[in-house]
């Protein structure tokens, strides 16, 4: 009769299964006291869902990992605990920042602001241990914290990201979330921590994850972002390849597809000092990101945010390998821009940083194209262009690198320098042309005079095959005056002008 009582009771759950389940049944528990049936199937039901739970964030942060472990309550102070303790209760803290809440509740965004800062001190003190669980707590707390869904963009402009004339976005967060981004930092560094433990939880799934969070419009997001994105890169080896790898997919989702990001600037920024530390001689996965991803961001109209990190690059890889210079020049001949003026400032001063690391055999491959493109900047309308094409002769690799190959090179932009003597609207764009003029008579006097008298023979051969195009001209517009009609009558017809200009 006794065992028919009590096998009709519900079995009494183990510690682990309690310790789990005590938090979110709690409240259901308390209310359902009063029927036993009741409490035995919400419990049931509450069960399998949090078990659903389980099942889908065990794969980046296992619970087996925290089993063993003493709660501790988290509102004390890390002073009031012993050493043994304080482990714990830096994981109950851990745990109580997990939960996310809105500003209209200012109380508990008090009490989370303050719990962050316990943690901050206590990991900046030193006296902090990372365990397998402290680590997987720290980082579920950063991924609750920071990983989220930006709204979608409002901004006007069509290339994306903050223009030089836009004032930045801050988040209004960003409260909280700088201590939380401080908090991650400190444990990155944490000269204690285990890479090999720390792997595991700070995986390809959270670098992805960090990675998106790039496309925040706070700059000062961004800003952390960076130094954090460089810590991993610098602590966990095993990572760098897949780095390097979702970096260059961000890069080729901008060019080739949106033209919208905010931080390829900081994400270039990081690769400068990557690139600084690339083994000689250079892989070839090192030189496809040159090629696939560095040379094409030339491309997009907003390239002037991130122009500055973009040259700093490019030079460090010349810097590694001088052969890749006239690659390089080849790339931004390519993508040279024909109507932004602005973007071609950018390119002729990043084209003489490339020129500074040239060596004559490279520039030799490139010279002719190059001052065929430069020519025409000597000849530009904007007079900007034309002043800072001129002053690339101002360099002394690069008139060291004109001297030597100056049979080639002179021919290629005499007549751009003829030209602006004639008619150039610049005073300054006129005086510098004609100071270049003089410099290059006084490098060689005989083939100036041989480039200005091949000019006047074409200049005259033009104009004789102009005079015949207008006589042509004539005689087929006197033919068309007499035009045949039915019943053969001739009816003279007006000859019609000629709108376009021969």
């Amino acid at each position: 009769m006794i065992k028919q009582i009590l096998s009709k009771l519900p079995r009494k759950l183990p510690k682990s299964d309690q310790a789990d389940s005590a938090g979110s049944d709690s409240g259901n528990i308390n209310g359902n006291l009063g029927n036993g049936f009741q409490c035995t199937n919400v419990g049931s039901a509450l069960s399998s869902k949090l078990n659903v739970v389980k099942r889908v964030s065990s794969a980046v942060f296992p619970t087996s990992n925290g089993a063993g472990v003493e709660p501790v309550e988290a509102h004390l102070a890390f002073k009031d605990v012993s050493n043994s303790q304080k482990s714990n209760l830096f994981i109950s803290k851990l745990n109580l920042c997990c939960e996310v809440h809105d500003f209209s509740d200012s109380d508990k965004q008090d009490l989370k602001r303050q719990t962050l800062i316990e943690l901050v001190d206590f990991v900046g003190s030193g006296s902090a241990k990372f365990n397998e669980p402290a680590i997987a707590a720290v980082c579920k707390m950063c991924a609750v914290n920071l990983f989220r869904v930006f709204p979608p963009k409002y901004r006007s402009n069509s290339a994306g990201g903050e223009t030089e004339d836009e004032e930045p976005i801050f988040d209004p967060a960003w409260s909280h979330l700088q201590i939380v981004y401080d908090l991650l930092l400190r444990f990155i560094s944490y000269n204690s921590l285990d890479a090999k433990v720390a792997k595991k939880y700070i995986d390809h799934s959270f670098i992805v994850r960090l990675l998106d969070l790039f496309d925040s419009e706070d700059p000062r997001e961004r800003d952390c972002l960076k130094t954090i994105l460089h810590r991993i890169y610098g602590k966990f080896m095993v990572h760098r390849p897949f780095v390097r790898k979702a970096v260059s997919n961000i890069i080729y989702r901008f060019v080739f597809e949106t033209e919208r990001h905010n931080g390829i600037a900081e994400l270039l920024e990081i690769f400068g000092s990557v690139i600084s530390g690339f083994a000689l001689p250079l892989k070839e996965e090192h030189k496809m990101f040159l090629w696939r991803a560095l040379i094409p961001l030339h491309k997009p109209k907003s390239v002037g945010i991130y122009h500055q990190q973009l040259t700093y690059c490019v030079v460090q890889f010349i810097d590694k390998d001088p052969k890749l210079a006239s690659t390089v020049i080849k790339g931004l001949l390519k993508y040279w821009p024909v109507t932004n003026s602005q973007k071609e400032l950018m390119f002729i001063s990043e084209l003489e940083e490339v020129l500074e690391m040239t060596s004559m055999v490279e520039f030799q491959k490139i010279m002719i194209p190059l001052f065929r493109r430069i020519g025409c900047c000597l000849n530009s309308s904007h007079y900007q262009v034309a002043e800072r094409a001129h002053l690339l002769w101002n360099n002394e690799h690069v008139l060291n690198l004109v001297s030597h190959n100056r049979q080639v090179i002179l021919p290629l932009v005499f007549s751009a320098l003829e030209r602006n003597t004639q008619n150039h609207w610049n005073q300054a764009v006129l005086n510098l042309t004609l100071n270049l003029r003089r410099m290059f008579r006084e490098m060689d006097e005989e083939l100036v005079i041989a480039c200005q008298r091949k000019l006047d023979e074409e200049d005259s051969r033009l104009r004789v095959a102009a005079e015949k195009r207008r006589l042509a001209w004539e005689r087929l517009e006197t033919a068309a005056g007499l035009q045949p009609l039915a019943g053969n009558i001739l009816v003279a017809v007006k000859p019609a002008t000629c709108s376009v200009a021969c």
